[in-house]
């Protein structure tokens, strides 16, 4: 049998195989052994085309993705928000390579590409999808195009993604899982999980994971699992954007309200509510702004530094200058992220919107 027949095979046998505590450690052991097969099939993917896939450079505060079925909408939508200039055709697949435009925003300089439409089979190479998954996994956010009234496509890309290792709206699993030379599997969790031992034990097995110590600080299922021994997944919110609304009647889009309550409504075309883009593009990233103040003078309070939610006083340096670190003495925060005006601070130290940072560099 073929990878396809194997994978095709197993996800019948899950299908048909009605789920309940009895057979959840064979459901288990499936999904285990699909994720594998689909792993292997990408792999397959990856050496038949010589590994070639669409070179993007990551510039500016962030980077996001315009991800739809062919002839959806993005390169008009690209157009209309940046100074990029997409190729629109009134015919599938107009976009062959990707096409990275700027959207000047809030301070913020965020990076929008246009990705070549995604189709069904994507995931496994199909209609170069590999390639275009490539793209997206390296982005910071990835913005559904859905037309209006095909929007039953979200759930076709959104599986596609997930096949690929694309998990949307997620946070990793709190899992460690350190391999030893002996000693078989040893399983240690601070909570109680759902998951019987030996479903797990059977799970890593499926991986050739034979003698490890695995640590669980929070409750997870088989699927998390699964992510977690793989390791290669990439974690990315996610916001839809409803395109062609010019186009609907109102029964049409009540009922795409219905099913799509929080969504953004548009028309790149007719360039309708194309503002409400930028700030659910903007707000979706968890920008943060912090203020330089050089030693011994007034901060600079008109430019701020862009920056991502979580980011330390050590991703400041790498932002500033390569040197930056490795010369890096100490820093003073003002802020909330300070326990008190003028905090010092080390590298690790997590910053909060509004911050005030000197760093004082060895010379």
């Amino acid at each position: 049998m073929s990878i396809h027949e194997d994978i095709q095979a197993v996800e019948e046998e899950i299908k048909k195989t009605p789920y309940n505590k009895a057979t959840s450690h064979h459901i288990g052991k499936l999904k285990a052994k699909l994720a594998r097969l689909r792993e292997e099939l990408v792999k397959k993917a990856a050496s038949k085309s010589g590994g070639e896939g669409y070179s993007v450079k990551k510039s500016g505060d962030a980077s996001v993705a315009l991800v739809g079925f062919p002839s959806v909408g993005k390169s008009t939508l690209l157009n209309k928000l940046t100074d990029a200039n997409s190729e629109v055709g009134a015919y599938e697949f107009t976009t062959l390579d990707v096409i990275p435009g700027v959207l000047e925003y809030k301070n913020a300089t965020i990076q929008i590409l246009d990705v070549p439409g995604l189709v069904k089979g994507a995931a496994s190479g199909r209609g170069r999808g590999r390639e275009v998954i490539a793209v997206v996994r390296n982005c910071d956010l990835v913005i559904f195009i859905l037309d209006v009234f095909q929007n039953y496509h979200h759930q076709v890309l959104k599986q596609e993604l997930y096949d690929a290792g694309i998990r949307l709206d997620q946070s990793p699993p709190d899992v460690t899982i350190k391999r030893q030379d002996r000693g078989g599997v040893v399983i240690s969790s601070t909570v109680k999980q759902d998951m019987p031992d030996d479903l797990i034990k059977a799970i890593l097995n499926e991986y050739k994971i034979h003698n490890a110590h695995i640590l669980m600080r929070k409750k997870i299922n088989v699927d998390q699992l699964i992510d977690a021994v793989l390791g290669n997944r990439v974690y990315i919110p996610s916001v839809e954007v409803i395109n062609k609304v010019d186009m609907a009647d109102e029964y049409v889009l009540e009922k795409c309200r219905t099913e799509f309550p929080n969504s953004t409504y548009i028309s790149a075309d007719k360039e309708v509510n194309l503002e409400a883009v930028k700030d659910v593009v903007y707000d979706s990233l968890n920008f943060i702004s912090v203020y330089m103040k050089p030693q011994g003078e007034s901060a600079d309070m008109d430019e701020p530094m862009i920056l991502r939610s979580g980011t330390t006083v050590g991703d400041v340096c790498d932002h500033l200058h390569r040197d930056f670190r490795r010369k890096f003495r100490y820093s003073q925060i003002w802020g909330d992220s300070a326990k008190h005006p003028g905090q010092r601070a080390g590298l690790d130290h997590v910053l909060k919107d509004g911050d005030v940072i000197t760093l004082i560099i060895a010379k």
